[in-house]
């Protein structure tokens, strides 16, 4: 059975890979994290951490990619890199795909920020 995280996250491959992006491996786990989607973006190697809310009261699905968890998701990206020497010399980006909590009968809102952070 699927959980809500994997709904969520084939959404946001769907949307990735309807963008033109080239999906190369998701839900990369190490001891270090997990990172949901590492795309293709022309030249560039992405890590996509994939984030929702049904609840506004607390942190936004963005606002919850706090500093641990980019350090997290850096981690685990230089362990991907080791695993994948070919893709070594790439440029990498750090995106937040955010499913965030309709607000009175409104959907669902989704935001690609591209470029969310860096390492």
């Amino acid at each position: 059975m699927k959980s809500v995280g994997d709904y969520y996250e084939d959404q946001a491959a769907s949307l990735i890979t309807g963008a033109g992006l080239l999906l190369l491996e998701r839900n990369f786990r190490r001891k270090t994290g997990e990172i949901d989607l590492i795309v293709q973006d022309g030249a560039h190697l992405v890590f996509v951490e994939v984030r929702a809310r049904s609840n506004r009261r607390f942190d936004s699905a963005a606002g919850s990619v706090n500093t641990r968890k980019q350090q997290r998701i850096v981690r685990t990206a230089q362990l991907f890199l080791q695993h994948r020497p070919n893709l070594i010399n790439m440029p990498c980006r750090f995106d937040v795909i955010a499913f965030e909590p309709p607000q009175s009968g409104t959907s669902t809102r989704i935001r690609w920020i591209r470029g969310a952070f860096t390492a």
